[in-house]
């Protein structure tokens, strides 16, 4: 493209208060299922590469990708269909159910607490949640909490309609209920519970 750029745009230059910060690439690149889309920082070109991979090599058929890095967008990317049957795109703002990322963040962030000295992984988890070190929790640590050893990773009783989003409810069930094995001898996936733990 023009200036020797993907898809032909001059880079533009956002502003972070009063400094100038560097360019970003606006990127467009033909896939399988349509056209890549967003912008760039050069320097995080490799993650474009590797979402061009995922739809090229990996089947993929729509996605976006967002990082920030110091507070700064750095990739902004969206491309193929959002609903592959009637050919609608994926635009920037596609919404899109996550599943599992969330314990991702969670681990990140668990781990940025215990390099600070925040949060103590080995530690028992009655030291941050006492009420949960009942009916044979009672050596479970925080690591089995991330390891997905703790032992509950469902609920025993039927949650109540909307009781999912009831941060209260939902620690009070998982302190009550007895593991399902015994805390840290086994590992089972905590696919919802894990949000609570």
């Amino acid at each position: 493209g023009a200036n020797g750029r993907p898809g032909g745009k001059r880079p533009f230059r956002a502003r972070a208060g009063s400094a100038t910060v560097p360019p970003m690439e606006h990127l467009r690149r033909e896939i399988p299922h349509g056209v890549i889309e967003g912008i760039c920082d050069p320097k995080f070109i490799a993650v474009a590469d590797e979402s061009e991979r995922n739809f090229r090599d990996r089947a993929e058929v729509g996605a976006s990708v967002c990082v920030q890095h110091e507070g700064r967008t750095v990739v902004d990317l969206w491309g193929g269909l959002a609903r592959p049957e009637e050919r609608v795109p994926w635009t920037r703002d596609t919404v899109s159910i996550v599943f599992s990322c969330t314990k991702g963040a969670v681990a990140i962030c668990a781990h940025a607490l215990a390099s600070r000295g925040l949060l103590d992984i080995d530690a028992p988890v009655a030291e941050y949640w006492p009420e949960f070190a009942a009916h044979g929790k009672e050596n479970a640590t925080v690591r089995m909490m991330l390891d997905h050893s703790v032992g509950v990773p469902v609920c025993r009783e039927p949650v109540k309609p909307g009781g999912c989003y009831d941060f209260d409810y939902m620690t009070g069930l998982l302190a009550a209920q007895q593991p399902y094995w015994k805390p840290g001898t086994r590992n089972g996936y905590h696919m919802v519970n894990f949000g609570w733990t």
